[in-house]
């Protein structure tokens, strides 16, 4: 009994297992037959593709591509130059028809990529990773691509999810090129490329260091030059106030003379009182009755001319004063020193303004590298350094020259008694110097038009516009 219920129990367990084994079987057979229905399902999305693309490059609609279409297709659709790509897919086929084109691609290497390779040529050749997971997602094979050569919209945007239009053609090209012609080669390595960019760039490190030498040299020498502006400005300076300080003198001079003015017409008055006084008591000695009273008022009268006669004497003495002619001509001669102390100092001015001028130049210059670069290389440094020395000796010269004019016309004014500095100006003494040029001979000498003035800020622009005419008449031979 026991034997038979063990034989029992091993026949249901056999039962069991073989029952398992045909659900396991079935289950399998359902798989494959999906994995097939699956596989079919690609193959005629791959099929529609392929049929899209073969109408789009048969130009002539009579079935097949020729050679040319190819050309024209790869030159035009897909913006390539390399024309001799067409060999791969024609090889010996001049005429393809859609079924040649369809064994021509299931027996292509780019049909049995895997997801991971078709990952790969989406990163390295397309150069857009940022679509990787939505190829993942979607599962995207060899047998696949196909479908983005045909550039399918309802593919492209609702299924990878890809919306910028740049981005789907770039997508159309690679995957027109890998479906028609092959997989991507890699272009050999350029090391002329290499070199070039090494030389590149030890050229660029070479030149920037020596444009940063370049530039702190010039900054020194601009350096200097700066020094040189600012010594230039403390010599303007003390010019400035050297004509501040002349000025004042002149305002002392016209004081002292307003002064010595005053002081002799009170000597005048003075004169004048003694002489009426003198009128007086020789009226009273003539109409006195006596002999003595006569004598007495003579004697008055002679102590009276006498002491009148004393004081005009000692101060005739005391302030000497030469004729009024020597006075206009010495005034004349100042004036014409003064026409010519300031052309030279316009001068001066003018080579200062100019050195100026280029040393601002130069600084904007140097603001840009080339800038730097071309200062270092030419000679407007030297120049302008040149023209600084000049503008700086030219000042020296015109400080000193004034210096010693305005020494030299005091001294003259206080031995002479009379001023000089302040004069009716050169026009109006010319006219009363000259004016009897007819009488005497001499050639009639037309009136300069300056205005009246005794400052060293004269017009330099009357004096430059009448130079083609002398200042001062020639005097004849004596």
């Amino acid at each position: 009994m026991e034997e038979f219920k063990a034989s029992l129990t091993q026949t249901d367990r056999t039962h069991r297992e073989m029952k398992g084994d045909t659900m396991l079987q079935r289950s399998l057979s359902r798989i494959k037959l999906g994995r097939l229905r699956l596989y079919v399902e690609a193959d005629r999305y791959s099929l529609e593709a392929l049929r899209s693309i073969h109408h789009m490059m048969d130009d002539d609609q009579d079935g097949g591509i020729e050679v040319e279409e190819s050309v024209e297709f790869i030159i035009e659709d897909m913006k390539q130059q390399q024309t001799n790509k067409h060999s791969n897919l024609h090889r010996e086929d001049q005429h393809i028809t859609i079924e040649e084109l369809w064994r021509g691609w299931k027996s292509s290497e780019v049909h049995n990529w895997t997801q991971d390779e078709v990952l790969r040529w989406l990163k390295e050749f397309v150069e857009l990773p940022q679509y990787e997971r939505n190829f993942k997602d979607f599962r995207v094979n060899g047998n696949t691509l196909p479908r983005i050569a045909a550039n399918e919209p309802s593919f492209l945007s609702g299924h990878l999810r890809v919306q910028d239009q740049r981005d789907k053609q770039k997508l159309n090209i690679k995957a027109l090129d890998v479906v028609l012609f092959g997989p991507p080669t890699r272009p050999p390595h350029n090391y002329m490329k290499d070199l070039l960019l090494i030389v590149s760039v030890v050229m660029g490190v070479g030149g920037c260091w020596f444009a940063q030498a370049q530039n702190k040299a010039s900054k020194v020498h601009i350096g200097k030059m700066m020094k040189d502006l600012e010594s230039l400005q403390r010599a303007e300076q003390s010019l400035i106030e050297l004509q501040e300080q002349l000025e004042r003198a002149q305002e002392e001079k016209r004081n002292v003379a307003e002064e010595k003015q005053n002081l002799e017409e009170k000597m005048r008055d003075e004169i004048i009182g003694a002489q009426e006084e003198a009128h007086r008591l020789h009226k009273l000695r003539q109409g006195a009755v006596s002999e003595l009273s006569r004598l007495r008022y003579a004697e008055e009268e002679l102590e009276q001319v006498l002491g009148a006669l004393k004081q005009a004497e000692e101060e005739m003495h005391a302030s000497w004063t030469a004729s009024e002619a020597l006075q206009q001509w010495l005034q004349l001669t100042h004036e014409v020193e003064v026409q010519y102390y300031n052309v030279k100092k316009q001068s001066a001015v003018l080579q200062l303004v100019s050195a100026k001028e280029e040393a601002e130049r130069i600084k904007k210059k140097r603001s840009s590298v080339l800038g730097t670069l071309h200062v270092a290389h030419s000679s407007s440094l030297d120049q302008v350094d040149h023209k600084i020395l000049e503008a700086k000796n030219s000042l020296s010269e015109v400080t000193a020259c004034l210096r010693e004019r305005l020494h030299r016309w005091q001294q003259i004014e206080r031995l002479c008694g009379f001023p000089i500095i302040r004069n009716p100006g050169l026009a109006n003494l010319t006219a009363q110097l000259y004016s009897d040029s007819v009488a005497l001979g001499l050639p009639r000498v037309p009136q300069p038009s300056y205005s009246c003035h005794s400052s060293v800020h004269g017009s330099i622009e009357d004096l430059l516009e009448e130079s083609a005419s002398p200042i001062l008449p020639q005097m004849p031979g004596r």
